[in-house]
């Protein structure tokens, strides 16, 4: 298949509530594989064997974020027109306390 040259003719629909929490559940997973085992970090790394091509795992992260941040306001947007007040998600927190 060629690559389009221009959006005329173009067309699709609005994503449903579920495609949206797939979604989220996607860039989770993708924030999950970037930050575990301390592999996180500002220092660009080299890809495959080239190593003049290189990936920002800082600026992959702030991508995902403000992915995430975009997706989950269309999805409180979308429940709240459909009736629902939040989406269907908690998020809980650790307590830290110092030992000393």
């Amino acid at each position: 298949m060629s690559d389009l040259e221009s959006l005329a003719g173009v067309a699709g629909s609005e994503l449903s509530t579920e495609q949206i929490h797939a979604i989220l559940n996607q860039i989770d997973l993708d924030v999950l594989n970037l930050v575990r085992d301390g592999k996180l970090s500002a220092l660009k790394y080299a890809v495959g064997t080239d190593p003049r091509a290189s990936v920002d795992r800082k600026a992959n992260l702030e991508a995902l974020l403000k992915a995430r941040k975009q997706y989950e306001e269309l999805l409180r947007e979308r429940l709240k027109r459909e009736g629902d007040a939040e989406p269907g998600w908690e998020v809980s927190q650790a307590e830290v306390w110092d030992r000393s």
